[in-house]
């Protein structure tokens, strides 16, 4: 079939963990033609096959580093009929933001002026933003909804989300015919149910289910649970554990309503998580339970940065989107055991 005439979707961080995931459910729903942009500063290219092996369909990437604003034009200019951008591209680590404040700035931030700049020159009118349940901060009334008024950010990363919600929020209103749509990800976790794609860090892993699978298969020795004396039920952080599809499956919904001009202003907001909260003993207690396999941990201190109790209110993103999470918490750490089972195979065979 002739890509030609075909209206195309751009997605920045495309090899990357959530990129990588919506980049299959955009070709399982939709007849776009789907582009990525990524220069692996954190990401495989070997994603890409692995998008290949689930869906038959190849993915053209351009490497190209969204910071540099004329290399990025070159390439947009390039790409026939962009008619909507989905942007992941973002440094994420919360300790790393912490010791490195200023890379974080420079690159969450310049990436997403850049390609603000790119929707007004190339006339791209539907925008899709990453952000995260880290605007929040530590709140007072959960579950938090889209009104829940943003606390201090508790890191520069979640910084960067709470500013670059109010640039494209604020770029939305300066631009007739642009529309956008903030989603605020609570903890996305797990992996294709096939097994054949998954969180795969480049270097020591910071978010918790990638270290729990590879603490399981025994490539880190242990796992460190972050605080065991915070006022929850059992000591340990509380999160929104999501699966990674359901939050894939959400942005082709995010993106279906604004090309059917289903928003009711420039800019909407939702939350996307389960609306449980879960420890993070209780997250390690499921995957023992599902893999059957004891995991090796301790309970340590506590880690700059982190929000100690957070999930979310999803009735809005229910209502608008007409979205609802498929997998639940024994779903999510089996997929993900599966995935780094595939990863070891691999690297046997």
């Amino acid at each position: 079939m002739s890509t030609q005439n075909i209206s195309t979707i751009i997605v920045t961080g495309g090899a990357g963990y959530i990129g990588s995931h919506t980049i299959i459910e955009l070709l399982q729903q939709t007849s776009y033609n789907i582009v990525s942009i990524d220069n692996f500063s954190n990401s495989n290219k070997d994603t890409f096959d692995r998008i290949k092996a689930i869906t038959g369909k190849n993915i053209v990437n351009y490497n190209v580093d969204i910071c540099h604003l004329e290399a990025l034009e070159k390439t947009i200019s390039q790409i026939e009929n962009p008619i909507g951008i989905i942007h992941f591209a973002a440094f994420k680590s919360v300790p790393q933001s912490v010791a490195e404040p200023l890379l974080y700035y420079h690159n969450n931030l310049g990436s997403l002026i850049n390609i603000l700049k790119i929707c007004q020159k190339f006339h791209i009118s539907h925008f899709i933003f990453s952000s995260s349940c880290s605007v929040y901060g530590n709140v007072e009334k959960l579950p938090v909804t889209e009104q829940t008024p943003f606390s201090n950010a508790e890191s520069p990363y979640a910084q960067t989300k709470q500013m670059g919600e109010e640039i494209v929020t604020n770029f939305a209103k300066s631009q007739s015919g642009f529309n956008s749509v903030l989603l605020r990800y609570f903890n996305p976790v797990g992996a294709h149910p096939s097994g054949l794609n998954g969180e795969y860090p480049r270097s020591k892993p910071d978010n918790l289910v990638p270290y729990i699978t590879q603490t399981a298969i025994g490539i880190l020795q242990k796992l460190t649970v972050f605080g065991g004396d915070y006022d929850t039920r059992d000591g340990s952080c509380i999160r929104d554990y999501i699966h990674v599809s359901d939050i894939a499956d959400a942005h082709v919904k995010a993106l279906n309503y604004l090309i059917d001009h289903k928003q009711k202003k420039s800019t909407s907001i939702f939350n996307l998580g389960t609306g449980n909260g879960v420890s993070v003993l209780e997250a390690v207690h499921s995957f023992e339970k599902v893999t059957q396999q004891k995991l090796n941990y301790e309970v340590g201190p506590r880690r700059a940065g982190d929000v100690i109790n957070i999930y979310a209110n999803n009735d809005l993103v229910k209502k608008e989107l007409n979205w609802d999470p498929k997998y639940d918490l024994d779903e999510m750490m089996l997929s993900a055991w599966k995935w780094q089972l595939n990863l070891a195979n691999e690297k046997n065979s």
